[in-house]
């Protein structure tokens, strides 16, 4: 009589383990949607604050201030998308960027400079925390959209939100900043400058041939931002910090380190470097669902999938 041949299934489970026990075990902090976070109202103060010109963060206490991310590798979650943040742009920054690039480089009353724009994301995180902005977008249809999705957000504060159509990499447009400085805030510099330019032609946003995604080469492109770099410099207060979002890009067989690139044109326009920060790009839905295409292309091509963009810290000598 034949002994019945079962193969015996093994099923290998692993161990459950927390998203902040990842962190801890390598080091770094991950931030999540679940993550608490203390907004500066809430924090309480000392009767004699101690504080620099760069921010309202009180060392006295500096300790309970966890929202503030000190290191250079930041594993954001899910972008926010609470009060009139939208993902609806395709390419725009996700509001944590901005959010905590204010916490680190102003105190409330002071004014940030966004040089593009795009649907207004910076601006969103200026009313929430009390920070007078300004934003300059090239296009008409952006503005607007721009215009209807800041105005949905709140303005605890009652800071003073201004949206300017043009080109930055123009004189022209720097003058209407600066004539806007003087006329509505009575001021003649900002605090903190933001830029998240176009990844060259990644994405192309529109036909316009102005607009950065349309560059026809990487020296232009590079050239074009440069010049935003240089129109705003004077509009920067001495000792304060440019914010540079950017990420790198692949093309026709080869990495084109564009994150590298235009760090060099900032420092090339009077700046020194202070931090490059390194955060993993959360791909969407539609992005997940072609992960596997986008792997057999890397094996086959001898290359790797972008994961990562950066985040450049630059203070005006």
């Amino acid at each position: 009589m034949k002994r019945a041949n079962f193969k015996k299934e093994i099923v290998y489970q692993l161990p459950a383990i927390s998203i902040s026990k990842v962190a801890e075990e390598i080091g770094v902090n991950v931030y999540t949607p679940e993550t608490p976070i203390k907004t500066p109202s809430e924090m309480p103060s000392y009767l004699h604050p101690k504080t620099t010109f760069l921010n309202d963060i009180d060392m006295n206490r500096w300790k309970e201030y966890t929202d503030v991310i000190t290191d250079s590798l930041w594993l954001l979650g899910a972008r926010d998308k609470s009060g009139a943040h939208t993902g609806e742009l395709h390419g725009n920054f996700i509001p944590q960027i901005p959010h905590q690039a204010l916490l680190r480089y102003t105190k409330k009353g002071d004014v940030v400079l966004d040089t593009f724009l795009g649907s207004g994301t910076t601006l969103i995180e200026c009313k929430r925390l009390g920070r007078h902005g300004i934003g300059i977008e090239l296009l008409p249809s952006m503005v607007k959209r721009a215009e209807e999705i800041i105005e949905k957000e709140p303005n605890p504060y009652n800071v003073k939100i201004k949206i300017i159509e043009g080109d930055s990499t123009l004189p022209v447009t720097i003058e209407k900043t600066k004539n806007l400085l003087k006329e509505v805030y009575n001021r003649n510099s900002v605090q903190l400058i933001i830029m998240h330019p176009p990844y060259h032609d990644i994405i192309k946003f529109s036909n316009h041939p102005q607009d950065l995604c349309n560059a026809p080469t990487t020296e232009k492109f590079l050239e074009k931002f440069s010049q935003v770099v240089k129109n705003s410099y004077d509009l920067l207060d001495t000792k304060r910090f440019l914010v540079l979002v950017i990420g790198d890009k692949y093309t026709h067989g080869e990495w084109i380190p564009l994150g590298f690139y235009t760090m060099q044109k900032v420092l090339e326009n009077g700046y020194k470097l202070k931090s490059i920060v390194i955060k993993n790009i959360v791909g969407n839905r539609a992005k997940r669902n072609v992960e596997h295409l986008w792997r057999r292309r890397a094996l086959l091509g001898g290359f790797y999938i972008f994961k990562h963009e950066y985040i450049m810290f630059f203070q005006k000598r």
